[in-house]
């Protein structure tokens, strides 16, 4: 058996690992944002609404059933074949049974949502899920080794054929078909390069089902609280308002989590690894969890409000004319996604350690305020108040679980302060001085508008962190972890 690895090796391999997945996240981001820059002008907005209802409707169904069979393999400090293979059976099943109600529903929902090119469609995805079942879970072994390199290569290539094969059926259609070409390539390759980039072969076996249970259920618990939080702007924008509203949304709200998505969701997943590996030894893991969040800091607060601040001209660069309802979707939700770095790496260190009901109850209270805004806000204002009423959740979500982690964990605020006070601080002076100079939260959608309030707010929030991080006599911290990294890179 290995040695345990020290807390120091810990936060190295955390670190290394999150910089693979980072990589590849952006990898499929840029190649993304291509396929996007391109549909938008093949489809019609209402296209795109279809699929955000139908891919929201679906993975509302899929998220009922979710088991965290990965994660569980992953708190498991030897875990034996047959608890593989007890994970990748239950997995199938979760994903045929998802399938089957997705298929029953889909025609009631086209009818609900009145529109009936919803039912086609939902026939069609609902296979996705089906196919993530298939997959080989011998490839979990990547997240508990840190062989986050491994995943990069099998997300990227399924994703990059998948995106080649949407553009070419949205040159020949026209039509929303495009997305399900890509969406269906995408899913078959991921699930055919598990095999081929993994030795382990399952096999149908319930034997491990109680070292499982007790965790699968909290995370099935916790997975429907999510469901509701997440899903729950788009379903009532579809039902109080149209189709076109919910693609108007869906593109302010995607662009406004790329920092969340693209850097806090990464790190969490090897944040995950870290926190459990260093459960096995009892590790505190406090400093990793406070070096971690100063790190994420650095990249996600500065993007997130520089993101409200320029958003006219990036949605008038990104998606031409007709695009514009987006513009106010994404100055708010980009500003309330911004504190997502706080909770999003709590709620790993949490669930590492298996405080799950708590987080079961921290989520159901996040979604409580999220609906209630939603339900009183979009009649009122439409758009804008759907991006008010989930920037509201947010913000509830993200303080009772970074209180929960920092009582459990005793961490306290005047140490989480001290690691992010200065990335704050830069995020603060470049939101100043863009408004000031009147090149942030304007509607002019030139080009040069954005390249300017780009080259300002970037110069802004350098000199400040920079001169902060001096004025406090370089302490240690992410600061001093970002130019170790960027010393190891050169």
């Amino acid at each position: 058996m290995p040695s345990s690895p020290t807390p120091d090796s810990l936060l190295v391999r955390t670190a290394r690992g999150a910089g693979w997945v980072m990589a590849w996240r952006l990898g499929m981001r840029l190649l993304g944002l291509v396929s996007t820059l391109v549909l938008v002008r093949l489809i019609a907005p209402a296209d795109f609404g279809v699929i955000a209802l139908a891919t929201g409707f679906m993975q509302t169904l899929d998220g009922m059933l979710t088991l965290g069979t990965e994660e569980a393999v992953i708190r498991q400090s030897v875990p034996e074949p047959a608890f593989y293979n007890t994970a990748f059976t239950l997995n199938l099943l979760r994903g045929l049974a998802v399938a089957i109600l997705v298929a029953v529903l889909a025609f009631p929902a086209a009818r609900f949502f009145a529109d009936p090119r919803l039912g086609p469609v939902l026939l069609f995805v609902a296979c996705l899920p089906l196919l993530d079942g298939c997959a080989n879970i011998g490839t979990v072994d990547f997240r508990r080794d840190f062989a986050f390199h491994k995943e990069f290569a099998i997300m990227v290539l399924p994703k990059l054929c998948g995106i080649v094969a949407a553009i070419v059926a949205a040159v020949l259609t026209h039509s929303y078909l495009a997305m399900l070409c890509g969406m269906g390539v995408n899913r078959t390759l991921r699930m055919v390069m598990s095999y081929a980039m993994h030795p382990f072969r399952p096999r149908l076996s319930l034997r491990a089902w109680r070292g499982l249970a007790g965790y699968s259920l909290w995370t099935f618990l916790l997975s429907l609280a999510v469901l509701i939080r997440d899903r729950s702007d788009t379903l009532l924008l579809g039902r109080l308002m149209n189709t076109a509203s919910v693609g108007f949304y869906s593109v302010g709200a995607e662009i406004a989590a790329l920092p969340t998505t693209e850097l806090i969701e990464p790190l969490g997943r090897a944040a995950f690894s870290g926190f459990a590996a260093g459960r096995h030894q009892n590790a505190a893991p406090g400093e990793t969890f406070l070096r971690l969040i100063g790190s994420a800091a650095l990249l996600t607060l500065p993007a997130g409000v520089g993101l409200s601040l320029v958003a006219a001209p990036l949605v008038a660069l990104a998606f031409g004319p007709g695009w514009e309802q987006a513009v106010p979707v994404l100055r708010i939700l980009s500003l309330g996604f911004t504190i997502m770095v706080f909770g999003h790496l709590s709620l790993h260190l949490l669930s590492a350690h298996a405080l799950l009901g708590r987080l079961v109850g921290i989520t159901l209270a996040g979604a409580a305020v999220r609906v209630a805004m939603l339900a009183v806000l979009i009649p009122a204002y439409g758009l804008p108040g759907a991006a008010a009423g989930a920037a509201a959740g947010v913000l509830t979500e993200q303080i009772l679980t970074v209180g929960t982690a920092l009582r459990r964990f005793r961490v306290g605020i005047g140490d989480l302060i001290r690691g992010v006070w200065r990335p704050a601080a830069g995020a603060l002076a470049m939101a100043g001085v863009l408004t000031w100079s009147g090149l942030g939260w304007r509607d002019d959608d030139s080009i040069s508008a954005l390249a300017q309030a780009v080259v300002a707010g970037a110069l802004t929030y350098g000199v400040v962190l920079a001169g902060c991080w001096l004025a406090a006599a370089r302490p240690n911290g992410a600061e001093r972890d970002v130019l170790a990294l960027l010393r190891r890179l050169r």
